[in-house]
């Protein structure tokens, strides 16, 4: 065997290895206990659904083969893998941390406030208070990247792929291209640095969050209470009341669906109230049956993403083709 042969070789099995490892990682969406949980939350749905329900019954209805052996889902299987190599691949070449942005933050804060003694609070309370920041100022960049995704075209073209997905499937969340996987990495840098800064200037250095298992708090909470379900049949919604407050998964079903009056709504990953901000809020209550997938032919919504290699190529090729009408006309 070759030393490039070797390398090849290790490399592969270190990736398969942590995509192994993303069952036992508290910060990963397929992490067991979340997928128990999903299983415990689907119960009451299919009572409703089935009242006299058996437990072979209630297998199938998790897991339809004709879902989960569908080209769409292959493909969501596919790119978990595939991304998670160029990922490792590429981003490294990348510098992405937030250790500078969380420094030029602090820095500039006291440049412009002068330096003062740390606030004095109960280590609790300054855990309390770091752990809920992070959270409020990463769910709110998550809603306004997801919502930049969708209203600036050239972005748009590339967040298509994760919109492509005719069926649902908690792998469906790693259905991504690795342009927006890197607008999303560089999202959580700039937010992280800006909260860590700003925190850093305030209490001073020693800072921690609430967390359970290594994931924070609110974010394990988050994952806990049917992350899974969001990509998936599964129709659990929290009613009209909770859903003005934090987004259900039927409301993440609801921006999966082919029409675009739908998936332009409900950006939100856990909160709701930056929707009904921005009046894009669309409750479980108000829709009918959905359809996954993207319109065909409408309004430049066409899909092209039947393989993976479009899946890949069409959106360079789409944002090609709009750059050069826009130089030529």
């Amino acid at each position: 065997m070759s030393v490039a042969d070797f390398l090849a070789l290790d490399f592969l099995w270190r990736n398969v290895s942590e995509l192994i490892n993303y069952l036992f990682d508290a910060n990963k969406r397929l992490y067991i206990v979340y997928i128990l949980s999903a299983l415990l939350l689907a119960i009451p749905v299919y009572r409703r659904t089935f009242s006299a329900g058996t437990g072979v019954g209630f297998f199938k209805y998790i897991f339809p083969w004709s879902i989960y052996s569908s080209q769409s889902a292959r493909h969501d299987y596919a790119l978990l893998v595939i991304n998670k190599l160029i990922k490792s691949a590429l981003f490294p070449f990348i510098v992405i941390t937030m250790a500078p942005v969380a420094i030029g933050v602090s820095s500039g804060l006291e440049f412009i406030f002068n330096y003062h003694e740390p606030v004095v609070l109960s280590s609790s309370a300054i855990i309390a208070i770091f752990t809920l920041f992070l959270f409020i100022a990463d769910d709110f960049t998550r809603f306004v990247l997801h919502y930049l995704l969708h209203r600036i075209p050239y972005f748009w073209e590339f967040h298509k792929v994760h919109h492509s997905a005719k069926v649902l499937t908690p792998f469906t969340i790693y259905r991504s291209h690795p342009v927006e996987s890197l607008l999303y990495a560089v999202r959580m840098s700039l937010t992280q640095g800006f909260v860590v800064g700003c925190c850093y200037y305030l209490f001073g250095p020693t800072l921690k969050m609430f967390d359970i298992l290594g994931a924070n708090l609110f974010v394990f909470l988050f994952n806990f209470c049917g992350s899974n379900i969001r990509h998936s049949h599964i129709w659990l919604s929290w009613g009209d009341k909770i859903e003005g407050w934090f987004i259900s998964p039927a409301q993440h079903q609801i921006h999966h669906s082919n029409k675009p009056k739908e998936f332009n709504s409900n950006f939100g990953s856990a909160l709701a109230i930056w929707d009904r901000w921005f009046a894009t809020l669309n409750k479980s209550s108000q829709v009918g049956e959905l359809t996954f997938g993207l319109p065909v032919k409408n309004a430049g919504h066409d899909s092209g993403h039947s393989s993976l290699l479009q899946i890949y190529v069409e959106p360079f090729k789409k944002c090609g083709h709009r750059l050069l009408k826009k130089l030529t006309a």
